[in-house]
């Protein structure tokens, strides 16, 4: 089932058992920022997306695109 960029983001982070605050140490991206993603409040920039990309280790696709890890 595909998700959508909240809830992949979401899901890879938990999958990594990674905490928002150690996300946002990791990518230094904000902990509100991170939580406003998760929440699908706002949308983030392609910059901030290939760095989280970078930081959970998938590709960028699977973020976009709901595919699960």
């Amino acid at each position: 089932m595909k998700q959508l960029f909240h809830e992949q983001l979401r899901f890879l982070r938990e999958e990594r058992n990674l905490s928002l605050e150690e996300l946002s140490k990791l990518s230094q991206i904000g902990v509100e920022k991170l939580t406003q993603y998760e929440k699908g409040e706002r949308i983030p920039s392609l910059q901030t997306i290939l760095k989280l990309s970078t930081v959970l280790e998938v590709p960028t696709s699977n973020l976009l695109d709901g595919i699960k890890a």
